[in-house]
């Protein structure tokens, strides 16, 4: 206890307003279930002040117990910590001293601990910190003095020169402890106890690494005798006009109060509080995702200055309409967590900026904060950069789901003041940023009256901002009807006029209120590994259905750890990397962007199918429309350019008048030249006209292509007879076979063409999540991968049937079969020299009856040994430049491409299928700049084009491997060229492929040109 006769730097307090009377008898345990105790002030908002405050982050000592029951004597004063390891602040302990102090944790539903609730183990790893820092002499004016964490994992104890001044769960929000009665001018020390699991961690089961430490800020702040304690400017715009309705929280003796925002021309001063009133302003000019306008405005006493930037909008919804300044928006949305590869969850701006910028680069307006307020500055850059922001509280108790949500904090009345404090801290911490438009509850913790609760408070706070809860299925406390996962015919009916369709956990009654509200998808295209697919399909619903209003793709990045293999190899760790008895693998790993900053073929894909700008071709003009909400496109150029087979032969500007948000303009298209002996296509690109903080100028938003080649025909198969049982020995052009079997394609050694019906599962192949179709080939609650394995496509066995020849043709036949099956494959292969001299290849596939599942690709592959010269690159033209597949192929474009194996192929987290280029026409294989061989793809009777993969391993190498380490040395490449390819899907956790991208089994023809440089 503090006796009023302690010395203190600020005497002139009062002993009511010092710590002992607020601190408990006893020190708190981790099973508390209280959010805070000891001299725990109220939430504020995180304001840009001119009073004096002192950053205690830097090198800290540092001590780790297994146990939460160490001894406290590390706290006094004169504690000799010299024996003690340092460790930065901020930072996760066990992301620091390669293991030293503990590993990281992986799981995405999993409790790590046992779930009784509120306790946790005695096993509680738990970190002691210390360090001295200095308070000035001149802080004697300042009226109190306050020490603030923004974010400490989880549970913290803080001690001040020897004495407890009190702790808080809360792991992502921020806390400040009022600590004037025992700091003094000079040095003191600061001690801080952190436990890895508290009662907290049951309410913080997010889908992430568990990361303990004090991870953020740690501030030393001197508040001013007549300073402003908070603000809040509202903000409003209504045609025009804008409007400032300011709150603020300081003592009569603080006031006057002056506003000022000098480009408006604003200064209001209120002497009084009873003086303040909301400020009408005649000209302003609106904020949003896409024009995110600020304006600099300040509040200040006569002893301080609170700097903030407003932006003018007025968020509502009416009817089932979801509004900011009186428009529908359509949220293109991410999930982001705060991650990085070496420092977790510590905020770096300068990456933070970076990654804002990117997702600016491609088409992201919309970002929700999963599942917890993110550091405070990244919402300085949401407003600066312009994105519409679902602000997530810290709350997540998924894993009770495990239990049937027995014992789930959300239900239970003893939890409602940890459940409300944890709202409070999140929307007065983050209320005056213009980009938040809506406040989410947290994430998959069932429902329960403390959600409710929750809502309650928020709608009292603040009115101009709606509430979001996923799990709120009937609408009971919530505003807009969210879901995750809903698959597309399922969103299609949500946004159905007049649809009795049943939805998730409502009865007729509820479903039909549901469907009076906005509708989002909280989460959906679950962008894990290789995938996912049907942005598009999304995407156009949202266009034909005005209820539906976009959603957030999980998720923005990998959560990859950079660590090191046995023999010093750097890789991405993910879950069961560091040893960890529970965890829940790979999951961790499905953003669009990989855990070195790396966009994935996903990111380039959604890009495409959200872009701002819509081209419809019409004869000899286009339509340009409009998407955006806000933004004309005055800051556009619009570029075309025509190239025959993929050659450029003209270019030029389009002539676009201004075309306003949500309208559509006609432009005549150029002439164009048509050559009558190869393709022609005519490219338009809608690019920016100037830089913008966040991409060069010419940086492309939209891209559109039409097709204005000639009609050709297809040409046929050239009859052949004369056919000859034969050994299969013979030369063909610049083939060499040996018992029927290719051995050398001109000067180079090949083996093939081999069946292959595998590819390496995609993380969405082997996901068996949600149902399927009834008239889809999968099986609901059985993985699509399973399934190949136990039908042996991995391991699949040849007969040779039959051999036949002429003098300038060879004909095999081939029983395609695995061990323990009776199903089995047909392969005709058909060599034959043309009347041109060039050496052709046809391949016809038949399946047997009785394949009751869909197949991963139809497809042959060649394996060309590396010899002197490796087969290390391609150029070709069809679709690129990235790899494309059935259901997410909106960003590839026609045209002629070129990269090396390695750039062929994306290094996911987990080996998967990856590379495959769809409609290929040509395709040349490369040894340096040397060119190894030539392939014309011919398209079949349906005018279907095959694809190709160039790979350096094979599709059973690939799946044997768990990381790219893993991977043998490879000292063969492997062509494929598929017929078909299996779509993506979401089924990792979300839909499977949709019925109209699956492969199933069937006849197929590659029909292939192969010449060879002499």
């Amino acid at each position: 206890m503090i006796e009023c006769s302690t010395p203190v730097l600020f005497s002139r307090k009062r002993c009511d307003l010092l710590l002992p009377e607020s601190l408990p008898e006893s020190s708190p345990h981790v099973s508390d279930i209280a959010p805070g105790h000891g001299a725990l002030r109220p939430a504020r908002s995180w304001l840009h002040s001119d009073a004096p405050s002192r950053s205690l982050n830097g090198s800290w000592r540092f001590r780790l117990s297994p146990t939460a029951s160490a001894a406290e004597d590390f706290a006094a004063e004169g504690f000799d910590d010299h024996e003690w390891d340092s460790i930065p602040v901020p930072s996760h302990w066990v992301l620091e001293g390669d293991g030293a102090y503990g590993r990281p944790i992986y799981t995405n539903i999993q409790y790590p601990f046992p779930i009784d609730p509120p306790y946790v183990p005695d096993e509680n790893p738990t970190g002691d910190y210390r360090r001295a820092f200095d308070v000035p002499a001149d802080w004697s004016d300042a009226e109190r003095v306050v020490l603030r964490f923004d974010g400490v994992e989880s549970l913290f104890r803080v001690w001040v020169n020897g004495v407890e001044v009190g702790g808080a769960s809360g792991s992502r929000l921020a806390h400040e402890f009022d600590v004037t009665s025992v700091v003094r001018a000079g040095e003191n020390v600061v001690a801080v106890r952190v436990h890895q699991w508290s009662a907290g961690s049951y309410v913080e089961d997010q889908d992430q690494w568990w990361l303990p430490g004090i991870f953020r800020d740690v501030t030393l702040v001197a508040r001013p005798a007549g300073g402003i304690e908070d603000v809040w400017l509202r903000t409003g715009f209504d045609q025009g006009r804008g409007r400032v309705d300011a709150e603020i929280t300081a003592d009569a003796t603080a006031f006057p109060v002056t506003l000022r925002i000098p480009e408006l021309g604003v200064e209001r001063v209120w002497a009084t509080p009873a003086d303040v009133a909301p400020v009408d302003i005649a000209d302003v000019e609106p904020w949003s995702a896409e024009l995110p306008r600020l304006y600099d405005a300040t509040v200040s006493t006569a002893s301080e200055t609170v700097t903030l930037r407003v932006g003018f909008r007025t968020v509502e919804i009416r009817g089932d309409q979801f509004l900011v300044n009186g428009r529908r928006v359509v949220f293109h949305g991410v999930n982001r967590h705060e991650t990085h590869p070496e420092r977790g969850r510590v905020f770096d701006e300068a990456h933070a900026r970076e990654d804002l910028a990117l997702m600016k680069r491609f088409n992201v307006n919309a970002i929700r904060t999963s599942h917890y307020p993110p550091h405070p500055r990244l919402l300085d850059l949401a407003d600066e950069l312009g994105f519409w922001v679902i602000l997530e509280c810290d709350l997540e108790t998924h894993g009770f789901g495990k239990v049937d949500w027995v014992g789930n904090p959300s239900d239970d009345p003893a939890w409602r003041e940890a459940y409300l404090d944890r709202i409070q801290r999140t929307v007065e911490r983050d209320k005056n940023h213009p980009s938040i438009v809506m406040w989410s509850l947290g994430n998959e913790s069932d429902t329960g009256s403390n959600l409710a609760a929750m809502s309650a408070w928020v709608h009292a706070r603040d009115a101009g901002r709606p509430v979001h809860y996923e799990g709120d299925y009937t609408g009971e406390y919530t505003d807009v009807y969210s879901r995750m996962y809903a698959s597309v015919l399922e969103t299609e009916q949500i946004g159905t006029d007049g649809s009795r369709a049943p939805l998730l956990n409502c009865t007729p009654a509820q479903g039909a209120r549901q469907r009076t509200k906005p509708f989002l998808l909280c989460e959906y295209a679950h962008a894990m590994g290789n995938g996912p697919g049907a942005f598009d399909q999304y995407e156009a619903l949202v266009h034909e259905y005005p209820r539906l209003h976009g959603g957030f793709v999980w998720e923005w990045r990998d959560h990859g750890i950079l660590t090191t293999a046995p023999d010093g190899t750097p890789y991405y760790a993910y879950g069961g990397d560091f040893g960890e008895v529970l965890h829940d693998g790979n999951f961790v790993m499905d953003g669009m962007v990989l855990s070195d900053g790396s966009p994935t073929p996903s990111l380039h894909e959604f890009k495409a199918v959200v872009a701002p700008v819509d081209f419809a071709f019409d004869g000899d003009k286009v339509a340009i429309t409009n998407l955006r909400h806000t933004a004309d496109t005055s800051d556009l150029r619009f570029r075309w350019r025509v190239e025959h087979d993929g050659t450029p032969v003209d270019s030029g500007e389009l002539e676009v008048p201004r075309v306003a948000a949500g309208d559509s303009g006609w432009v005549s298209l150029p002439r164009i030249a048509v050559s009558p002996d190869s393709e022609t296509w005519l490219t338009i690109e809608a690019e920016l006209a100037t830089e913008t903080s966040w991409a060069p100028e010419g940086h492309v938003l939209a891209t559109a292509q039409i097709d204005r080649s000639l009609r050709r025909p297809v040409p046929g198969v050239r009859p052949r007879s004369g056919w000859r049982s034969g050994d299969g020995t013979l030369t063909l052009g610049i083939a060499r076979f040996t018992g029927g079997s290719l051995v050398r394609l001109g000067e180079r050694a090949v083996a093939g063409p081999r069946l292959e019906l595998f590819r390496a599962p995609t993380d969405n192949d082997e996901g068996a999540w949600g149902e399927v179709a009834e008239s889809d080939a999968s099986v609901s609650g059985v993985s699509n991968a399973e399934l190949w394995r136990r039908d042996g496509l991995d391991r699949l066995t040849s007969r040779r049937v039959s051999v036949e020849q002429t003098t300038d043709a060879l004909r095999t036949v081939d029983k395609i079969a695995a061990a323990d099956s009776g199903l089995s494959v047909m392969v005709e292969s058909v060599w034959s020299l043309e009347d041109d001299g060039e050496l052709q290849l046809r391949v016809e596939v038949q399946p047997s009856r009785g394949w009751r599942t869909v197949w991963p690709r139809i497809g042959i592959r060649f394996d060309l040994p590396d010899g002197t010269a490796p087969v290390d690159g391609a150029g070709w033209f069809g679709l690129g430049p990235l790899e494309s597949y059935p259901d997410s192929v909106r960003a590839a474009v026609t045209g002629r491409f070129s990269a090396t194996v390695h750039d062929l192929s994306v290094d996911y987290a987990r080996p998967q299928e990856t590379g495959h280029r769809s409609a290929l026409r040509q395709l040349t294989l490369t040894s340096g700049d040397m060119e190894v061989l030539h392939i014309v793809a011919l398209p079949d009777t349906h005018g279907r084009r095959p694809g190709f993969t160039l790979s350096r391993h094979t599709p059973q190498e690939i799946a044997r491997s768990g990381h790219p380490f893993q991977l043998p040395r490879s000292t063969t490449s492997h062509l494929f060229i598929d017929a078909a390819q299996h779509g993506l899907g979401s089924r990792a956790c979300g839909p499977d492929v949709w019925p109209e991208f699956a492969l199933r089994p069937e006849a197929r023809t590659i029909k292939l040109r192969i010449t060879a440089p002499q």
